[in-house]
C-alpha cells in the first residue's frame, strides 16, 4: 500500500506576530499537516517562528525546511532543537541541508567552502546531533526520543547517501542553481533527472530497516483550465524546462484541483513522493487539493 499523503506549507514571510499566528491557524484550518520555516537571512528566524506557530495551532507538526547547516554549531543547534521540541510538545521535525547562497555566509561572516566541505559539515552536524540528543543526560531534553524526526534535503550522491543512512524523511528539491544566473537563482530539473535522483537514493537506502518518507517541494501551483497554455507561459521564463517538461515535472502542479490531485497520485506512484510541500503564496490555491487527497 502507498504511504498516505502529508502536506506541508513553507512559510516565507513574517509581517507581525498576530498576522503570523493567523496564517498558521489558517493553514491548520485548510488541512495542512506541517508548518515549515526555511533558514535564510532576511527571512523569519526558524525556531522562534515555529514555537509561535505551535502555540497558535493544535494539530499540525512544525519543522525547519531546511536549516542551513553552515549557519550552525552542532552543540548550539542541539540546544535549539531540544528546546523547540520541548516547547512545541514534541511536534518538531528537523530539516537540514548544506545551504547554497554564498552571499548569506559572507554577510554572516561565516565560511562557505566547497560543496564537499559543506557536505562534510552537514555530516558532522548530523552525527553530533544524534550523539547529543540521544544522550539521556543532555540538557535541555527533547520531547521526542531519541531525537525529533530528521529530514535531509538534497540531490547529489553524497547527500542522498547521507539521507539514506540517517533521515526519516528524504527531501528532493528538484532544482539547481541556474547556470549564468545570479546566485540563488534556481532552475527546475526535468522529470528524468528527479527520477534518477530518487533511483539513486533507493539504491543507497536498500538496507534500511524502515523505508523513509519521501518529500518533494512544489515550486509553483498554477490553477488553470488550460494546462498546456499555462505550461507554455511558465516555460517561457527560462526556468530550466520546456513546455512538455513543465507538464511532467513533480515540482510543478498545473491544472484544476482535480487534475493536480491526479498528478500527485501519479508522482507518488512514479517517484514515491507522499509528503508534499508548497510555498506559502500558494497556501489557498493548493487547499482544494489537500481536501481531495486527505487521508488517501
Amino acid at each position: 500500500m502507498p504511504r498516505p499523503f502529508r502536506f506541508g506549507v513553507n512559510m516565507l514571510t513574517l509581517d507581525t506576530g498576530p498576522a503570523w499566528r493567523e496564517k498558521c491557524r489558517r493553514a491548520e484550518e485548510l488541512g495542512y499537516d506541517v508548518l515549515l520555516v526555511p533558514d535564510h537571512l532576511g527571512w523569519p528566524s526558524p525556531f522562534p517562528a515555529l514555537v509561535a506557530a505551535a502555540e497558535a495551532t493544535e494539530r499540525p507538526r512544525v519543522g525547519t525546511f531546511v536549516l542551513n547547516a553552515g549557519f550552525w554549531n552542532p552543540a548550539l543547534l542541539a540546544r535549539e532543537v531540544a528546546t523547540t521540541d520541548a516547547l512545541t510538545g514534541g511536534r518538531l521535525e528537523l530539516g537540514l541541508g548544506t545551504g547554497y547562497v554564498k552571499a548569506e555566509h559572507d554577510a554572516a561572516g561565516l565560511p562557505f567552502g566547497t560543496p564537499g566541505q559543506r557536505v562534510d559539515h552537514l555530516e558532522r552536524t548530523v552525527t553530533e546531533l544524534d550523539r547529543l540528543l540521544g544522550d539521556p543526560e543532555h540538557l535541555p531534553r527533547a520531547a521526542q526520543r531519541p531525537r525529533p524526526p530528521l529530514l535531509i534535503g538534497g540531490n547529489g550522491p553524497r547527500m542522498l547517501r547521507l539521507a539514506a543512512r540517517h533521515a526519516e524523511i528524504a527531501a528532493f528539491t528538484g532544482a539547481r542553481q541556474a547556470p549564468g544566473r545570479p546566485e540563488g537563482t534556481l532552475e527546475l530539473l526535468p522529470a528524468e533527472k528527479v527520477a534518477a535522483s530518487v533511483a539513486a537514493y533507493q539504491e543507497y537506502a536498500a538496507d534500511r530497516a524502515e523505508p523513509a518518507e519521501l518529500n518533494i517541494l512544489v515550486q509553483r501551483v498554477l490553477v488553470t483550465d488550460d494546462r498546456r497554455a499555462a505550461a507554455r507561459e511558465f516555460a517561457a521564463h527560462a526556468v530550466g524546462v520546456d513546455e512538455e517538461q513543465a507538464l511532467e515535472v513533480p515540482t510543478l502542479l498545473i491544472g484544476t484541483p482535480a487534475q493536480m490531485a491526479d498528478q500527485l497520485r501519479e508522482h507518488r506512484e512514479r517517484y514515491g513522493f507522499s509528503y508534499i510541500t508548497v510555498l506559502d503564496p500558494f497556501l489557498e490555491a493548493f487547499a482544494p487539493v489537500v481536501e481531495e487527497l486527505k487521508g488517501s
